[in-house]
C-alpha cells in the first residue's frame, strides 16, 4: 500500500502489518492514520475479535520517520490520535516483534495484550535524546511494568534492553525464534478468537483498570511534547541527527 500499511482480515483476526522494511518501519503521518482508522474500523465490526500487529522486514518499528515529523505538526498530531486510539481499542491486541522496537515501536507495546518477540529484538525509548518527553503513557507504564530502575535507564538514558531482559522485566509474553514468529503470534490470537467474546473481553477491561488515569497522563505527556518540540533543546537534537553529528545542549547558566 501506498501509505506502508498493510491490512487483512482471516477468521475473525485483523492484521496491521508496517510495510516500510526500506525505512526500517518508520512511521510517517499517513502511516499512522491508517492505522488508527484500521482499530476504529475493527473496534465497530463485530466478526473482528483480535488485531494483531507486525512489521515487515528485519525491524519492528525504528518509531517516527524524523523528516516526516519536522515537516509540520500534523505527523505529532497523527500520532497521538493513534497512541489514544490503541490505549482505548476495546478488543485484545497481540505484537510480533522482531529487531528493532523504537520510540513509538516500543510504547504501543504497553497497550497490548501479548507480546511475542525474536530473539534479536530491541527496545529503545530515545525521547530525552531528542529534546523530547514520553509519549503513549510510557512515563506511567514503563516503570510500572518494567520497575522504577529499568524505567529509568530506558527513558533517561536512553539505553536499549534486549529480548531477554524485556521478558523477564514483563514486557514480553514469550520470546520466539524469528522463523516462527509471526506464526506464532498468529496461532495465539487464532487461540483468543476461540474464547468467549463477552468473558474475554470483560477480563481485559478489569485486568486494565480505570482508563483515566492513562487518558490523563497521555494528555500531560502532549501538552509537555508539543512545548518540548519547539524548544532550543529539541532544535539541536533534530539537526545534529540530520546533520549526523553529536548533540551539544546548553544548561542554564552556561556562559557563552
Amino acid at each position: 500500500m501506498p501509505n506502508g500499511i498493510d491490512t487483512a482480515v482471516a477468521a475473525g483476526v485483523l492484521e496491521i502489518r508496517i510495510d516500510r522494511p526500506e525505512k526500517k518501519n518508520a512511521l510517517t503521518s499517513a502511516m499512522y492514520s491508517a492505522m488508527t482508522a484500521a482499530l476504529r474500523d475493527a473496534s465497530e465490526a463485530p466478526e473482528i475479535g483480535v488485531v494483531l500487529i507486525s512489521g515487515c522486514g528485519d525491524a519492528f518499528c525504528a518509531g517516527n520517520d524524523l523528516a516526516d515529523f519536522m515537516a509540520g505538526p500534523e505527523s505529532a498530531e497523527a500520532a497521538f490520535e493513534f497512541i489514544r486510539t490503541i490505549a482505548a481499542f476495546d478488543k485484545p491486541v497481540v505484537a510480533a516483534v522482531q529487531g528493532l522496537a523504537v520510540g513509538v515501536g516500543t510504547t504501543m507495546l504497553f497497550h497490548c495484550d501479548l507480546v511475542y518477540a525474536a530473539a534479536d529484538a530491541r527496545f529503545v525509548m530515545p525521547f530525552v535524546d531528542l529534546g523530547l518527553v514520553p509519549e503513549a503513557a510510557s512515563s506511567l507504564l514503563a516503570p510500572a511494568i518494567l520497575g522504577h530502575a529499568r524505567a529509568a535507564a530506558m527513558l533517561l538514558l536512553g539505553e536499549p534492553m534486549l529480548a531477554q531482559d524485556a521478558r523477564q522485566a514483563g514486557l514480553l509474553t514469550a520470546i520466539v525464534p524469528a522463523e516462527d514468529l509471526l506464526a506464532h503470534a498468529r496461532g495465539k490470537a487464532a487461540a483468543l478468537m476461540a474464547k468467549p467474546p463477552q468473558a474475554l473481553q470483560a477480563t481485559r477491561r478489569l485486568m486494565k483498570g480505570d482508563p483515566a488515569a492513562i487518558a490523563a497522563r497521555m494528555d500531560e505527556e502532549a501538552r509537555i511534547f508539543r512545548e518540548a518540540m519547539a524548544s532550543p533543546e529539541a532544535r539541536e537534537a533534530f539537526s545534529a541527527f540530520f546533520e549526523k553529528r553529536r548533540a551539544v545542549f546548553r544548561r542554564v547558566g552556561d556562559a557563552g
